[in-house]
Formats: structure tokens, C-alpha cells, sequence
């Protein structure tokens, strides 16, 4: 099982949606969702999930974003206040995971006092825990019951105390501190997928976005494209596709054009790329020269990426 873990930024949740509508997601990914914002798009992906009868991860106690504060706001604002109506009516369907980041006991007693009162059972429950400190804590806690799944880091203190039910949580994506740092030559990303069963139930990751969270975003000098596809031997690279123009922030459609006139070359020439929808999409606005705007390309990365690998898990890549 792969279990991606997405900040719910709204392209990552619109391209979770396509997928399960478009019926590209396999069944062996469970996606897991920290959300950061309250809104309509994070309703209407739980929504797609749950009418399609698909198991979907949200977590409970977000770390990051603005999730908390607009929670707790939202009586003040009547379009937050309906989509936390939404939410609230949502959150305890059986195909929405409850999920949980170990914190401190406070706010895990809050989480398990809830997720008891929609009769959530610890053994429903996936638990990403990931701090070192807090090891104790969650073998107190879960010492009778333990959770679904548990994702952990790749160390040996957590696997040597870490029931069977967990899952290998690693950022692989290798983030640079501009997008014109990233280099041209092929990248490793991962083995995590040929190899997790030894030890692991399933594996996790932050996809080609990870794990770092930002909360704003600002036009770039450089326009980056990032493209995971499988070797010979099945392990994953990923592929940056950089823009030319990087002087400054002007005309970002032609730095798309720059970047992904670079992926349509590589795809004729690479015979280890496979068209995934998410691919299709970004060469098909390199033969139209149409210009999807910069929030998308993480979307088309991201649904490549997916797709990808549940076609590896169900053995058709």
C-alpha cells in the first residue's frame, strides 16, 4: 500500500478529485490529507471519496497551514461556517480515515475524546508518528490497541517498537532552494516501493512536493517541472525540466513553454517514460502552446506520480 501525504494545498486536493473521478487512482493508495485550509475544494475532494467509496486519510490535529484558525473563526465568516458545516457532516463517514499527528497529550486526549464520541476505535485510527520524543507516549497510549496504520520514520527505534501495522514515511523529494538550482540530470528519488514489504506494510512519502510547507507563494525567476518515471531495474528517478528566461519574473507562460517543450523532447527520446494522464495533459499544452497557469504544474506532476505508482502496485507498469 502507498499512503501519499499532501498538505491539501487546492491543486493537490483537485488532483486527488480528477483522479478518483476519472477512476486513475489505484486501490492500493490510501491518500493522507493534513489540511490547510477550510475550504470548498477540501468538501468537495472528501465528497468525490465518499461517493466513490474510497478511503481517504484527514487528519484531525493539522500541524500547518491555517486550518485551526479558520475552524475556529468560522462563525464569523457565513462561507467558512457552511463549509465547516460540511466538513463536520462528512468527517465521520466510514471511507474517511481518522487520522492523527502524536502531539502532545493534550491534544491527543482532545482527538481520541472525538474520535470516541463518533465511535472511532483506536484500531481504526492511522497515526503519523514521526518524533522521536513522543515514542513513549504513543506506546502508553496505543499498548492495548493499536492503530490501523502507524507511520514512522526509517529508524531503528521506532521499527524495533512499532507494531506490525506500520508504514515507512520518508520525504524522497531532494527540495532546492530556488527552482534554478535543480539539476538537469536524472535524480534518484526511490527503492521504497520494491522493498517495504520486508519490513513494512505499506510506504509513504510527500510525493515531488515535500515534505517542507510554505505558506505563501511568489512568481519564480525559474519555472520547474518535476517528472518521476521508473528505470530498468524499477527503481524511481525524477527528472527536473528547468525554464530558459530566468533573468526575472516576466512573461511565466513563457518559462512554462520553455520547460515543458524540454518534457515533450524527453518523452519522444525516453522509452521508460509512460503517458499518464497527468503527463497527456502538460504535452498537450506543448502542442497547443496553451498556458494552464503555474498552481497546475504541481497538479499534472502530482497525478503523473500517483497514477504511476498504483500502476506499478497493480502491475500493469
Amino acid at each position: 500500500m502507498y499512503f501519499p501525504y499532501l498538505r491539501g494545498r487546492q491543486n493537490e486536493l483537485i488532483a486527488l478529485r480528477e483522479l478518483i473521478e476519472s477512476d486513475k487512482l489505484s486501490r492500493k493508495i490510501i491518500p493522507i490529507i493534513e489540511p490547510v485550509r477550510l475550504s470548498p475544494t477540501l468538501v468537495s475532494t472528501l465528497n468525490a471519496f465518499v461517493d466513490t467509496e474510497r478511503e481517504i486519510a484527514v487528519i484531525f490535529n493539522p500541524l500547518v497551514g491555517a486550518f485551526k484558525k479558520e475552524w475556529y473563526t468560522a462563525e464569523y465568516d457565513p462561507r467558512k461556517s457552511g463549509y465547516k458545516k460540511e466538513f463536520t457532516e462528512l468527517y465521520p463517514n466510514e471511507y474517511i480515515i481518522k487520522a492523527v499527528i502524536m502531539s502532545n497529550n493534550k491534544d491527543m486526549e482532545t482527538a481520541l475524546s472525538n474520535f470516541y464520541e463518533w465511535e472511532v476505535e483506536k484500531t481504526d485510527l492511522l497515526v503519523v508518528n514521526n518524533n522521536r520524543d513522543l515514542l513513549d507516549d504513543y506506546l502508553e497510549m496505543f499498548s492495548v490497541e493499536h492503530p490501523r496504520f502507524t507511520l514512522i520514520p526509517d529508524m531503528t527505534s521506532f521499527r524495533r517498537r512499532t507494531s506490525n501495522s506500520k508504514v515507512l514515511l520518508d520525504d524522497k523529494f531532494k527540495k532546492a532552494s530556488r527552482n534554478s538550482d535543480y539539476d538537469a540530470e536524472p535524480e534518484f528519488f526511490s527503492d521504497d516501493h520494491l522493498f517495504y514489504k520486508e519490513e513494512y506494510s505499506g510506504f509513504s512519502d510527500y510525493s515531488i512536493i515535500g515534505e517542507d510547507y510554505q505558506d505563501d507563494g511568489f512568481a519564480p525567476f525559474a519555472v520547474a517541472i518535476h517528472i518521476v518515471y521508473f528505470n530498468d531495474k524499477n527503481e524511481l528517478y525524477v527528472q527536473h525540466f528547468l525554464s530558459d528566461s530566468n533573468e526575472d519574473r516576466k512573461d511565466p507562460a513563457l518559462k512554462f513553454y520553455e520547460a515543458v517543450s524540454k518534457i515533450a523532447s524527453w518523452y519522444e527520446n525516453n522509452a521508460e517514460a509512460k503517458a499518464t494522464d497527468g503527463l497527456k495533459t502538460l504535452l498537450d499544452h506543448y502542442d497547443y502552446e496553451t498556458y494552464p497557469g503555474l498552481g497546475a504544474l504541481k497538479k499534472y506532476s502530482l497525478k503523473h506520480h500517483l497514477e504511476l505508482i498504483g500502476d506499478y502496485l497493480d502491475g500493469d507498469a
